[in-house]
C-alpha cells in the first residue's frame, strides 16, 4: 500500500520530468483521498498528468492528453491492467485496459489531428524478461486501431523493444514492452536496472522551435 510525500512530486519536476502517468496497479492504494491528493498536487505545481480523474467529466475534458511541442501534436493514452483488486472509489475514474473504451479513446485522439498517437500501458508480468503473449497481441491491437508507438511499464525488468513495419502505410511502429526500473531499491538482477528510450520524430514542412 504505497504512498509518497508531496515533496517527491516537486523533486521529480525539478529533475526535469514534464508529464506524469498516474494509472497503475497502486493508484488506489490510498483510496479516494490518495487519488485526489495526487491530482491536487499535480495541478498546484502545474505538472501535466493523465490516468486518474476526480470524475468522468474531467476525464472527458482532459483525455486523451494532447502534447504540443516543437510543431508536433502528440496524442497520449495511458492505462493500467488493474489496481491490485481494489475497486475505484465511487465517482472517480482510473483508466483501465478496456479495449472497448480504448478504441473510443483512440478515435477521439484521431479527431485531435495529431502527428503521432502514443500509448503507455501499465501491463505485463512482474520480473519476466519476455512479454506475455497477451501483451504481444494487445500491442498489435493498439497499432491496428491507430496507435503509432507503444511504450509499456510495470514488470520491473527490461523487456524487448521491437520495430514493426507497416508496408501499407509505409511507416514503422515502435513497441517497448517494459523499460524496467528507473529508480528502485530492487538491487538484484535483472531488477537492478532500467532503460531510457529516445524517439526522434520527423515530418515534412517547417517546424516551430521547441
Amino acid at each position: 500500500m504505497f504512498s509518497a510525500p508531496d515533496e517527491y512530486l516537486a523533486a521529480i519536476q525539478e529533475a526535469g520530468f514534464d508529464l506524469l502517468f498516474t494509472a497503475n496497479n497502486h493508484s488506489i492504494d490510498r483510496g479516494k483521498k490518495g487519488i485526489l491528493r495526487t491530482i491536487e498536487m499535480c495541478d498546484s505545481l502545474k505538472m501535466p498528468h493523465l490516468g486518474t480523474y476526480p470524475d468522468t467529466l474531467s476525464r472527458t475534458q482532459q483525455y486523451p492528453y494532447l502534447l504540443e511541442q516543437g510543431g508536433f501534436r502528440i496524442a497520449i493514452l495511458e492505462f493500467t491492467y488493474g489496481t491490485n483488486g481494489l475497486k475505484t472509489p465511487a465517482g472517480l475514474y482510473v483508466n483501465m485496459i478496456d479495449t472497448v473504451q480504448i478504441a473510443k479513446d483512440i478515435e477521439k485522439a484521431k479527431q485531435m489531428k495529431p502527428d503521432v498517437i502514443m500509448a503507455f500501458p501499465h501491463w505485463g508480468v512482474e520480473y519476466q524478461t519476455l512479454p506475455h503473449k497477451r501483451m504481444v497481441k494487445l500491442a498489435q491491437w493498439f497499432i491496428d486501431h491507430g496507435v503509432d508507438h507503444v511504450i509499456g511499464g510495470h514488470p520491473h525488468v527490461i523487456q524487448p523493444v521491437e520495430l514493426r513495419y507497416d508496408s501499407v502505410a509505409k511507416k514503422q511502429h515502435l513497441v517497448a514492452y517494459s523499460l524496467g526500473n528507473f529508480v528502485s531499491d530492487q538491487s538484484s538482477l535483472p531488477k537492478y536496472g532500467g532503460m531510457l528510450l529516445r524517439i526522434d520524430l520527423e515530418k515534412k514542412g517547417p517546424c516551430l522551435p521547441a
